[in-house]
């Protein structure tokens, strides 16, 4: 491992994978190690927490590291490929025609994380990250023994219409226009929520997760599409499943509004709490209180009560 962007303690080490038709693709795997107080007996037990982001998105969120290192975790982060750290001159960002190609990062990690000594993973995906872990631990039983999803992307927040007729659209044109872009981004709503030079207390790189996101691509939303309609079939994730979301959303503002501050702008909760249940066998769902779209990212008393939860959900287990 070499030294990451966020300085020490952080190191970071480059995973590659040929692609089909050659040439190569990356992904990154950022490590921090558990506080040396806490590694006693008891925290050498709770092995390793794996963090993988949402779309347009990378990991910068080092007070969520702080918080499970000083917990005895060993921390790791993924940026899948085309995100952030692990974008790359000529690449399309964030993007895979088929959400399974992320498995290959998602199983070196693992790999990795286990052969660093650690007999307990527990995964923590936060929305499309949500996603795709999810599918992942359901195709790699075993592969996790606990998994937390932060607002995971369980349905399209659209009309019927949206969710129905354009996905059909978008099946179909994947498979002849593969990159055509379906929308050009988002509006700036949730970004001026999070930066500190809006209304948010965070900073991150904007050529990495920028304010109106990347293009949408045809191919790449017809993959999630497919994602969300083999969860909404159920799952068969063994591990026990935690699934947090907001408490309300506030959906399709073309413009910041203090409302906006204290729900999930991004996703529809109702979706995300009616879905979750479909996961696997054992699953908790809790709403947060005035939590953001990245429940990590929320106010101090939601940001707390999400890792209080979390807290006390792995403490059982």
């Amino acid at each position: 491992m070499e030294a990451d962007i966020l300085g020490e303690p952080y190191r970071s080490r480059t995973l590659t994978f040929p692609v089909r038709g050659g040439g190569e693709a990356v992904a990154t795997l950022v490590h921090r190690a558990a506080e040396p107080a806490e590694r006693d007996t008891e925290s050498a037990e709770r092995g390793a927490v794996l963090y993988v982001h949402g779309f347009c998105d990378y990991f910068f969120q080092d007070h969520l590291a702080t918080h499970f290192v000083e917990r005895g975790y060993d921390f790791y982060a993924l940026d899948l490929r085309g995100y952030g750290r692990s974008m790359r001159p000529g690449m399309l960002p964030n993007y895979v025609t088929d959400l399974s190609e992320h498995f290959e990062e998602l199983d070196a990690a693992a790999e990795v994380i286990r052969e660093a000594g650690h007999s307990r993973l527990v995964v923590l995906g936060h929305s499309t990250g949500g996603l795709i872990t999810a599918l992942w631990a359901d195709a790699r039983p075993g592969a996790v023994d606990a998994l937390v999803l932060n607002s995971p992307w369980l349905d399209l927040s659209e009309s019927w219409f949206h969710r129905t007729v354009t996905t059909t659209v978008n099946h179909v044109l994947r498979r002849v226009l593969p990159k055509s872009v379906v929308r050009r981004g988002v509006a700036p709503t949730y970004a001026h929520c999070l930066l500190r030079e809006h209304h948010g207390e965070w900073d991150y790189r904007l050529d990495w997760k920028p304010v109106e996101a990347f293009p949408i691509r045809s191919a790449w939303i017809s993959a999630v599409r497919r994602g969300h309609a083999r969860v909404q079939r159920g799952l068969s994730v063994s591990a026990p499943v935690l699934v947090l979301h907001s408490a309300r959303s506030l959906l399709h503002r073309k413009q910041w509004e203090p409302a906006a501050m204290t729900a999930d702008t991004v996703l529809d909760v109702e979706q995300i709490a009616r879905w979750a249940p479909k996961i696997g066998p054992d699953v908790t769902t809790v709403a947060i209180q005035d939590g953001l779209h990245d429940l990590a990212l929320s106010g101090p008393p939601a940001r707390e009560k999400f890792f209080a939860e979390i807290d006390a959900w792995l403490a059982d287990r």
